[in-house]
């Protein structure tokens, strides 16, 4: 019999991050399981006859600790009755009519790990139930062919930017339905040398539309109205605007990867866009803003919502609508950059790494790993000056 571990609550238990299988208690042999990529599952160690196994029960927080207590201990229950929970799995799968939908869940749950934002999965589910699964979704996954990718996607294609995401979304099923043995044969929802010959290149019917963004010489006049604004998000938005950030990355930052004394903000690869540490330099106005802002209990969140949670991503926009401000949060990047760019002598590579964007080609990027971060001390210092300038 698993020995029974100490059990954790509710609180511990969302406090696990560190890669391994992490025993909760309650019920012999159930544990939150980290994978290298961060992500969390259920698993109950345990017995089958003879034969020692592991079974999954859900991933993390998707099954709370209450439900993978119930899930486990059901679980259990079967074994003992003669039931063989991972054979019947295997059976099941086995008779399963693999229809194009089914296929897209099974592709966005084995992915959903991987994705760092959290709406990407959500995304994925809606756009493939709007437009795919009303014209194929109950097909077999092998009868999916290119006139059904067509009667889905080219109604729209040229008048819907997300028609190109469509596609590409329904290509990527068929591959994994292909790899998995489900079909065989030309993927139908290719683009090159295939629908490329029948449908508009995305790029033409669908013009990239920037964000929108306030002129650097406005930035003064508008960061005295921020601060007379009340609240976390107005006070996450000025935080935001100091730091040249992305809005996940702040919404998101921790304590623990501050570090106030030093004037540093360290961001971890798994929670940047381009899968890569990030330092960030803290201006003199920003550890100011940072040393008034209160700390919660039971999280390490900087800017947590009233639930303890990652604040929204609605919540700075709304801020910014309250304020009239005919921008939106993103676009502060592309004033800082338009500000550097024109009022600075600094060289394009630290300006884009100020960005965290990736700078040169891959074979570029190997040789130099340099981040420029003290060059981009004196730059965020100098942002900081230019858009104080009036503050009292």
């Amino acid at each position: 019999m698993p020995i029974v571990a100490r059990a954790l609550k509710a609180l511990e238990v969302s406090r696990l991050t560190t890669r391994g299988l992490h025993m909760v208690g309650t019920v012999a042999g159930l544990g939150l399981s980290v994978s290298k990529t961060g992500s969390r599952s259920w698993i109950l160690r345990t017995k089958i006859g003879a034969r020692r196994c592991d079974i999954g029960l859900g991933s993390y927080p998707e099954i709370t600790l209450a439900k993978a207590h119930e899930r486990a201990r059901a679980t259990k229950d079967d074994i003992r009755n003669g039931t063989d929970p991972i054979a019947e799995r295997r059976t099941k799968s086995a008779t399963v009519e693999w229809t194009f939908e089914r296929c897209a869940h099974a592709y966005i749950d084995g992915h959903t790990a991987s994705w760092k934002n959290a709406k990407h999965a959500q995304q994925w589910r809606n756009t493939l139930a709007t437009y795919a699964y009303p014209v194929f979704g109950s097909k077999h996954v092998r009868d999916v062919g290119k006139t059904e990718v067509l009667q889905a996607i080219e109604p729209q294609w040229t008048t819907k930017k997300t028609m190109a995401r469509v596609r590409e979304r329904i290509e990527l099923v068929l591959s994994w339905a292909t790899v998995r043995g489900y079909r065989s044969g030309d993927n139908p929802a290719v683009w090159r040398g295939n629908l490329d010959q029948v449908l508009a290149k995305p790029s033409k019917v669908s013009k990239v539309v920037p964000h929108r963004s306030l002129p650097y010489p406005s930035m003064q006049a508008f960061m005295t109205q921020l601060r007379k604004a009340d609240g976390s998000g107005a006070r996450c938005l000025e935080l935001l605007i100091y730091t040249a950030c992305r809005s996940g990355e702040l919404r998101g930052a921790l304590w623990s990867e501050i570090d106030v004394q030093a004037g540093l903000w360290h961001i971890p690869a798994a929670r940047m866009k381009a899968d890569r540490d990030h330092r960030i330099p803290l201006s003199a106005g920003a550890i100011t803003l940072l040393e008034s802002l209160p700390r919660f209990a039971g999280t390490d969140l900087v800017f947590p919502s009233s639930k303890n949670t990652m604040l929204s991503d609605m919540t700075l926009s709304a801020v910014m609508r309250r304020m009239k401000v005919p921008a939106v949060p993103h676009g502060f990047r592309a004033t800082f950059a338009t500000w550097a760019q024109e009022q600075t002598g600094y060289p394009s590579d630290v300006r884009e790494r100020a960005l965290a964007h990736t700078v040169g080609s891959k074979t570029t990027a190997a040789y130099e790993r340099g981040d420029q971060f003290e060059k981009r001390v004196q730059l965020m210092a100098d942002w900081a000056a230019y858009i104080d300038a009036n503050a009292p």
